[in-house]
């Protein structure tokens, strides 16, 4: 299925750069991006990204910005929810929060609505280690349909700068979304390039 719209959720967990460079590419991409930052998420932002916010990012690059209490924001009815919900960084309370279906925000409310809407929800998950009720949790969302991605870069490409590493990332959420990029070259394609040469 072709990703026309999706939204992207920025929790209070380390991580915001994959955040943004998310929504770089998806904007780039001509997606249109929706974004919420819960109170904690639009902390970390400021506090990871010198100063960004959510209102700077959708200024920057054309997304659609909605407050963590607006529950009349269109992406919370089944009948607008965008084809694809990321919820990165996910911290482990927004985790626990949608595999119990007991949310208190936007970002909650988009999550349950996407599983229920039976749409690809991924949560990038940057916290460790995990107790047992991370793990528990994560089989929950699992279940339920959602993806839980590790934010643990691979090294087999050679990074070269932190921009890599990150990119490493977003492109690991990028191909679960079914989303085209080039943000890393993929294990093989080298070689394949060579022997055909």
């Amino acid at each position: 299925m072709a990703v026309s719209s999706a939204f992207v959720g920025i929790t209070g967990a380390s991580g915001a750069p994959y955040a943004v460079r998310l929504i770089e590419v998806l904007t780039a991409s001509n997606i249109y991006t929706e974004i919420c930052a819960s109170e904690m998420g639009e902390k970390v932002l400021a506090y990871e990204m010198r100063g960004m916010s959510t209102r700077k990012l959708a200024e920057r690059y054309g997304a659609k910005r909605y407050a963590p209490d607006d529950l009349f924001a269109p992406p919370a009815s089944g009948t607008s929810t965008p084809d694809a919900t990321v919820i990165a960084p996910a911290s482990v309370s927004t985790l626990a929060k949608v595999a119990t279906g007991a949310g208190s925000n936007l970002i909650h409310r988009v999550a349950d609505v996407t599983l229920k809407e039976r749409k690809r929800l991924i949560l990038l998950e940057r916290e460790m280690p995990y107790s047992l009720v991370h793990l528990r949790n994560m089989t929950s969302v699992t279940e339920a349909g959602a993806v839980v991605i590790s934010a643990a870069p691979g090294f087999y490409n050679h990074p070269e700068s932190l921009e890599n590493i990150v990119d490493f990332v977003v492109g690991k959420v990028l191909d679960v979304m079914g989303v085209e990029h080039e943000l890393t070259e993929r294990w093989g394609h080298k070689r394949r390039k060579e022997m055909r040469s």
